[in-house]
């Protein structure tokens, strides 16, 4: 059967396509009987939009595009889930790709949406060139950073702010009595480095030297590579002295942490205390109750997508702006103990 057009609804009723046009899109100067009549007729017909028509007369296909290292961390679910919520009601639909935390796979994913005319780009971006941002501002679309910044790129984000989450998970660290608190890091994205600065900040506030051997930076932050958590923290609990805290740049890494912890036969948070970021789902069910920083994944996407319906349909050029979240900080027991606990079993 061929699909059901506004015209056929305007002959059926005896009226205009105007006024059927006008019916679906909500507009007021058509009477509540009318539009009655026009919306109960298109729900007996099955009337879908034809959105590719729709975007040829208005310029705008109502898809907007993320991109996200991942599709399997719920860090970033939770980003998209916020996100669709927002559009969803607003009348936009959500198009996600995945980078694989790849700089090559982000540029063909932002190609692709590109060709299919979104009319806003979401990114949180494994670039640390700006040239992929400065096409997309040549081609006048839209876009805004989530969680990650680029070095020279001019544009809207929203996140958090990183150094705070590393000194309110080192400081939590030190209140729980930790004085040789090792970090599990990266390096080449902005998160990461905001986290290490917040770290050494934290140390440096408490009269303690920030000391390079017991800090771990990591060349990939694949979020399912819980292996390189574990051999990171193996590494520290080598150090002399061993660490009694630590905090790491994500959960997932903070899981393979506690796995070499347990495994040294180490208790936690007795012997060593452990902090992650992301605030994960499960956390609270694992071996031990993680303690996490909460980056507010979900309201990062519900303020992305607003931010994001503001620019498309704004009549002039809009200013960037940064929207930055409060993290929140997770207690559980992976650092519940006294600040006298002992390090010796």
């Amino acid at each position: 059967m061929k699909p059901v057009r506004m015209k056929d609804i305007a002959r059926d009723l005896g009226v205009s396509v105007i006024t059927v046009s006008k019916a679906l899109h909500n507009q007021s100067d058509i009477s509540t009987a009318t539009r009655a009549r026009v919306l109960k007729r298109a729900s007996e017909l099955n009337y879908k939009p034809n959105y590719a028509a729709r975007a040829l007369v208005t310029g705008r296909t109502h898809m907007i595009g993320l991109v996200v290292p991942d599709l399997v961390h719920s860090f970033h679910s939770e980003i998209a889930k916020g996100l669709a919520g927002v559009l969803r009601k607003s009348g936009y639909s959500l198009v996600i790709s995945s980078s694989e935390e790849s700089q090559q796979v982000e540029e063909q994913a932002i190609e692709q949406l590109v060709a299919r005319r979104v009319d806003a780009l979401l990114i949180a971006s494994t670039q640390v060139s700006p040239v992929s941002f400065r096409r997309l501002t040549e081609a006048n679309i839209p876009f805004i950073l989530i969680d990650r910044t680029i070095p020279d790129v001019e544009a809207s984000f929203v996140g958090v702010d990183d150094e705070l989450v590393g000194v309110m998970a080192t400081e939590h660290l030190l209140a729980v009595g930790c004085r040789v608190i090792g970090h599990i890091g990266g390096v080449h994205i902005s998160p990461a480095r905001g986290r290490l600065e917040g770290y050494k900040q934290a140390l440096l506030k408490h009269g303690i030297t920030p000391n390079p051997d017991y800090v771990v930076m990591l060349s990939t932050l694949d979020e399912l590579a819980h292996g390189v958590g574990y051999e990171s923290a193996q590494k520290l609990l080598s150090r002399n002295p061993r660490p009694d805290g630590i905090f790491c740049f994500s959960d997932a890494i903070a899981i393979g942490a506690m796995g070499a912890i347990l495994d040294a036969g180490l208790r936690i948070p007795e012997d060593v205390a452990l902090v992650g970021c992301s605030n994960l789902h499960y956390d609270p069910f694992l071996r031990v109750p993680l303690s996490s920083v909460d980056q507010q994944s979900v309201a990062i996407g519900r303020r992305a997508a607003r931010l994001a319906i503001s620019l498309i349909e704004s009549e002039s050029k809009v200013a960037p702006k940064a929207i930055l979240l409060e993290p929140k900080l997770m207690v559980r027991d992976s650092t519940k103990r006294s600040s006298g606990t002992s390090r010796e079993k």
